[in-house]
């Protein structure tokens, strides 16, 4: 496996969810790993049940065997200052530059270099290393930006390292993409089996291989059980009303007189069937675009009770049974 994981994907589809299990999941049997989040949102805070995480890298998980997860919310303006700081030694000069805006106003201004300072030091963690020469972490996962923004958030270092031919801004973005464009590096998207989240995932996939960015797997969340295979949906529209309304009431649920209860019960049914169906249907054809862009496919299931930290650990199980660890 990578040791850089980046996990994308379209608005509601749960790309959070899915690197928050993934880095349990690649923790586990005693492994480290840090989960990053770059968007400033504190969902990674909400779905470990802890308190808003702050820019230092800090426990909040073990995972089965020992294992440890550290989670990590880059803020781009302090970012810059580890960068001033690394680079030209400011000091507290730096932090004078925070107090007069100087710093908002860079990362405002240009807003590649805010995902410079974003993607920088995620690589930086990446390719740390303790006093004896080991990795302070296995594994790196990182919650990005929505698959629309993915392969621009990505390959902005390259743009930077165009404009600055020399110096410590060309030599930090080539470093950075060192890492990205390497076999260090997996981009997975996440989607539902849904017309748009899927058509997405296909066109970000074409980017990013455009870009020559590393290309992952694709994890399908949120996947509803199957009720009826095509054999038992094409068994409904065949079988006769009064059978239906026979087997409602041998199974105890009313008389099998006309206008009985049994009898009231095989209009609903019948709609929820055709329901079914129909996004048995759009699912199967989903899956077959899905099947064609030729990317190891994962599925993680719909939780009926909602997302919690159980949850999550469950996620986690289905992915390492999956072999995404």
């Amino acid at each position: 496996m990578s040791r850089l994981q980046v996990v994308s994907g379209k608005g509601g589809t749960g790309k959070t969810t899915v690197a928050a299990a993934l880095a349990l999941a690649l923790a586990t049997e005693g492994k480290r790993t840090l989960l990053v989040e770059v968007e400033g949102r504190q969902g990674i805070a909400q779905l470990f049940e802890t308190e808003a995480l702050p820019y230092e890298e800090r426990k909040i998980a073990v995972a089965p065997g020992g294992g440890e997860v550290y989670a990590l919310a880059i803020d781009a303006e302090l970012a810059l200052l580890d960068y001033l700081q690394m680079f030209y030694k400011l000091g507290g000069a730096g932090r004078a530059l925070k107090k007069l805006g100087a710093i908002d106003f860079a990362t405002t201004i240009a807003p590649g270099v805010r995902d410079v300072l974003l993607t920088g030091k995620a690589c930086e963690a990446v390719r740390r290393k303790d006093k004896h020469g080991r990795f302070v972490y296995d594994y790196v996962v990182m919650d990005a930006p929505p698959t629309g923004r993915i392969t621009r958030f990505l390959n902005v270092n390259d743009e930077v390292a165009g404009l600055a031919k020399i110096g410590p801004i060309h030599n930090q973005a080539q470093a950075v993409m060192r890492v990205l464009k390497s076999p260090e590096t997996a981009v997975h998207l996440v989607t539902l089996l849904e017309e748009m989240p899927v058509q997405e995932t296909a066109d970000g996939i074409a980017e990013l291989r455009a870009a020559r960015l590393p290309v992952g797997r694709v994890v399908v969340n949120m996947v509803r059980p199957e009720l009826l295979d095509r054999d038992g949906l094409e068994l409904v529209t065949a079988v006769p009303r009064s059978s239906i309304a026979r087997s409602l009431s041998s199974a105890g649920l009313g008389g099998a007189r006309r206008g009985g209860h049994a009898e009231r019960l095989v209009d609903p049914l019948l709609a929820q069937a055709e329901e079914y169906a129909e996004r048995y249907t759009l699912e199967t054809e989903q899956r077959a675009v899905l099947a064609d862009l030729d990317v190891p496919l994962h599925e993680l299931p719909l939780l009926a009770e909602g997302m919690d930290l159980a949850g999550l650990y469950r996620l986690a199980r289905e992915l390492r049974q999956q072999g995404m660890s």
